[in-house]
């Protein structure tokens, strides 16, 4: 076998090893990511038919409360919450935008952004904020919130409000507690 008709062999049998891979899902492909399910949710917070997933992220950051005056409650004091400060990253880890407040703002890296009014909210386990359905009000600015029409929180770590005691000598002292939790965004189909 002369030089060449081996080096066209080696070739050959390269590109057939690699079309296969590719047409195997084998090393050369990316890992396919599993579609959200509602399945395991609680139907209050579930959302309604006739929607899909456009987003999922993983929002990381804090969350803020004061200690206030229970409202027609002399004397009797409680944690409020007063606002979100997170990232929203996706699955992949890199920031695709941010979730602050008040209000509840869901802003993409594009400059789109959307406030929400919550339908329903669902108990998370213990320690952790509760998982919550909105609706989204129409987003501001073109991009990625441009037709949302739900948000889902859910997959909740942390959050709750502060252990510590508020009363009279703690009242307006703000305590900020660590949180994550999936922003899942929905669209009309």
């Amino acid at each position: 076998m002369s030089l060449r008709t081996a080096s066209l062999t080696t070739l050959a049998t390269g590109a057939v090893l690699a079309l296969s891979a590719c047409a195997t899902g084998g090393p050369a492909m990316a890992p396919k990511m599993a579609t959200f399910s509602q399945d395991g949710l609680p139907a209050a917070v579930q959302v309604p038919a006739g929607h899909k997933v456009i987003m999922e992220t993983v929002g990381v950051g804090q969350i803020t409360y004061e200690c206030r005056a229970k409202k027609d409650m002399a004397g009797q004091f409680e944690w409020v919450f007063v606002g979100p400060d997170a990232k929203l990253m996706d699955r992949m880890g890199k920031q695709v935008g941010k979730y602050y407040g008040p209000p509840a703002t869901w802003e993409s890296m594009d400059g789109s952004k959307l406030t929400a009014t919550q339908l329903a909210v669902a108990p998370a386990m213990a320690g952790s904020i509760p998982l919550q359905l909105v609706k989204a009000n129409p987003a501001m600015g073109m991009g990625a919130m441009q037709g949302v029409s739900h948000i889902q929180r859910v997959a909740t770590k942390g959050g709750v409000a502060p252990a510590m005691a508020c009363d009279a000598a703690t009242m307006g002292s703000k305590q900020i507690v660590n949180y994550q939790a999936d922003y899942i965004f929905w669209r009309a189909v």
